[in-house]
């Protein structure tokens, strides 16, 4: 990963950018502390992408299998005088 100072990414913006999609992460500097990463959107989709799919998780739930009631009791409310 190429690394940039805070007052060069100001000027060389486009190419900090062509850079990240080109080449992968590009890491800013502020006050000689890495602070940020730019990266293309593919690489952020792949950082971000689920790792399973919903019916995957589920299936690895530890209440997987375990039978639940849920039916509902034919309960009306109550009766309130006004």
């Amino acid at each position: 990963m190429k690394t940039w100072q805070l007052q060069d990414l100001k000027n060389k913006f486009n190419e900090v950018v062509e850079n990240a999609i080109q080449n992968g992460p590009q890491i800013v500097i502020k006050n000689s502390t890495e602070t940020v990463v730019i990266l293309s959107i593919n690489d952020y989709q792949k950082l971000t992408k689920p790792k399973n799919g919903l019916v995957e998780f589920f299936q690895k739930s530890p209440l997987y299998g375990v039978e639940l009631d849920l039916e509902r009791e034919d309960d009306f409310g109550r009766e309130v005088e006004f």
